[in-house]
């Protein structure tokens, strides 16, 4: 016991320093598990996020908007792909964190379980889903995990891209036709609390926020992380001529920040529990799509074996 004490004494200090730490450094055991609890979430929400835009892909009003998401999804599975891996280096498999999600004791993303009825969905979703994301994800590319933070890097500046792209949209839509304007402004205030959400609890409900603060596999808070993004999205509603749907949002002189109205965490947990809108579909979508990989990942592991002994011979 007192080796061990020491241990974690030995690496909170690295920590504290601002050290990375990397797969093959000695680690706590809590520490590993809340990195594959937040990673494998991160990767299933980017894989199933793939779902609410592809809906839209073949009902894109032009070619140049249908290129333009194709390569969105297209990024969404590769950025799933690298936070697979990088949990991965923790001593999992993907085939256990699939199954797990599939089990329902592992989770994604709430904002993912809300449908996508428009086309001004798409650009809603990208200049506020997106945009959370990189407010968030900004903070998790310093973090001290090595193999996450550096995912992040990449995935931060693809990011930016799919938010330029949503935001784009909504402003177009925005000083279009009257119906234009009219189903952009329903989309922000389906997606607007939501999005608000994706931050997770409040920082006095947090169940996780305390340790990974303290590991500085975070470095903000829930709550501080909401306020960036609500500061930063108020003026990019303004510039576009947007109502957000919140008769609570205003300015405090005193702070330097919007102030906003309650959040609905009653749905918040109840998406969580599985209880929303697209939960069920978009889990039989993924188990669907899951099954129908099957041969792939035969065919590919085949093919490793074989080239491996090929290689041994």
């Amino acid at each position: 016991m007192e080796d061990l004490a020491k241990l974690e004494q030995e690496f909170q200090a690295r920590i504290d320093r601002g050290e990375i730490i990397e797969p093959k450094d000695w680690m706590p055991e809590r520490y590993r598990k809340q990195l594959i609890r937040m990673i494998s979430q991160h990767a299933h929400s980017e894989v199933v996020g793939m779902l609410p835009e592809g809906n839209w892909i073949s009902r894109a009003p032009s070619l140049r908007r249908k290129k333009v998401l194709l390569a969105k999804v297209q990024d969404e599975a590769g950025h799933g792909l690298y936070l697979y891996c990088a949990a991965e280096t923790l001593g999992i498999s993907r085939d256990e964190m699939i199954d797990l999600l599939h089990q329902g004791k592992a989770k994604y993303s709430s904002i993912f379980n809300y449908p996508s009825l428009t086309w001004a969905d798409m650009g809603t979703i990208g200049w506020f889903v997106d945009g959370a994301a990189i407010v968030n994800q900004t903070m998790l590319a310093k973090g001290s995990y090595g193999p996450y933070a550096r995912a992040m890097i990449r995935i931060c500046k693809e990011e930016s891209f799919h938010k330029k792209q949503g935001y784009e949209i909504v402003a177009n839509m925005a000083k279009g036709t009257p119906a234009q304007r009219k189903m952009v402004q329903d989309a922000v205030n389906r997606w607007w609390w939501p999005s608000l959400m994706m931050f997770g609890p409040p920082d006095n409900n947090s169940p996780n926020s305390a340790e990974l603060l303290k590991w500085k596999v975070k470095k903000n808070t829930n709550d501080e992380l909401r306020q960036r993004f609500v500061n930063m999205t108020v003026k990019q509603a303004q510039a576009v001529k947007l109502t957000l749907p919140d008769p609570d949002l205003k300015y405090n002189e005193e702070t330097g920040n919007w102030d906003y109205g309650q959040i609905d965490w009653d749905e918040f947990w109840n998406v969580v529990k599985g209880n929303g809108p697209m939960n069920r579909e978009r889990m039989e979508a993924h188990r669907k799509a899951h099954d129908d990989g099957a041969w792939v990942r035969e065919a590919a592991r085949a093919y490793h074996a074989k080239k491996s002994g090929r290689n041994a011979a």
